[in-house]
């Protein structure tokens, strides 16, 4: 082994530590098996929706690309601190058009748990369930 795959080889370990393993292995045991869908907010700019409904949580996941270069997010949120400082702001309102889209705009987001910068959970309660109301939930696309 070189001087330099040495050297990544700690980056990398180290980065693994530092980012959370544990946050790694919720994500991976609760999402691995949850479809993808996208959902867009304002002009087109997806953001990816792992919906885990018996749990009544969803993960969304905007793209680290998009977020550099992403389409009027300067001009949609001027005066409140770029694209960092609103990207909790950007994922709430991604959440709540997930689930308008999905027919379920009666339901609350309840709570968020922030994995990543570019991760956070929600949880959200429905009254009364779709199923309930006898509607079929509609699926988004996927990427």
């Amino acid at each position: 082994m070189n001087r330099n795959t040495g050297i990544l080889a700690v980056a990398a370990i180290l980065a693994v530590g530092v980012s959370g393993c544990t946050g790694f292995s919720y994500l991976s045991k609760n999402y691995a098996s949850v479809g993808a869908q996208v959902v867009t907010i304002g002009c087109n700019d997806p953001y990816t929706v792992y919906d885990q409904r018996r749990v009544s949580k969803m993960l969304v996941v905007s793209d680290g690309v998009r977020e550099i270069t992403g389409c009027g997010i300067d001009e949609r949120y001027d005066g409140q601190g770029g694209p960092a400082a609103t990207r909790a702001k950007r994922l709430r309102e991604a959440a709540r058009t997930f689930l308008d889209e999905t027919a379920r705009d009666y339901c609350k987001i309840t709570g968020e748990s922030v994995f990543t910068d570019l991760q956070t959970e929600f949880t959200y309660v429905c009254t009364p369930a779709p199923e309930a109301r006898g509607l079929k939930v509609p699926r988004l696309s996927g990427r």
